[in-house]
């Protein structure tokens, strides 16, 4: 079966590290499906299940290798922090293995239309109280 190539692709909410994590539903897309941008906006790492209990089965190594490799292979792979990995937010502007840090993105549509990209966690009136 021949993968299907997209301009962009958007994922979020992965929750590695936490038992509700549908790591092995995400390989099978990830398999299946390419791009030229990948973005992953937010809590891709759900950092607070991790801290409560360590969780990190193969295939939540296996997500990120697969990511990895996307970007080695030429996809523009965008981190965009989220509430459960806010601790990524110390990386910002920084890089790891072709993958960028950051706090918000824009992406141009094909018709110029310009989209903000951001997690929204910064709209939770409980995260901005907290």
């Amino acid at each position: 079966m021949k993968n299907t190539a997209y301009r962009t692709i958007w994922i979020s909410d992965l929750h590695l590290g936490s038992t509700q994590c549908q790591a092995d539903v995400l390989l099978d897309f990830l398999k299946h499906n390419d791009s030229e941008k990948l973005y992953l906006v937010g809590d891709i790492i759900d950092f607070w299940a991790l801290s409560k209990k360590m969780y990190w089965p193969r295939d939540h190594n296996t997500v990120i290798q697969k990511i990895l490799r996307k970007a080695r292979k030429g996809s523009t792979v965008t981190y965009i922090a989220g509430n459960h990995d806010e601790v990524i937010r110390q990386f910002l502007g920084m890089a790891f293995g072709d993958i960028k840090i950051v706090d918000e993105a824009t992406h141009e549509l094909m018709d110029g239309r310009v989209l903000w990209i951001t997690h929204g966690d910064l709209f939770d009136g409980i995260i901005q109280h907290a």
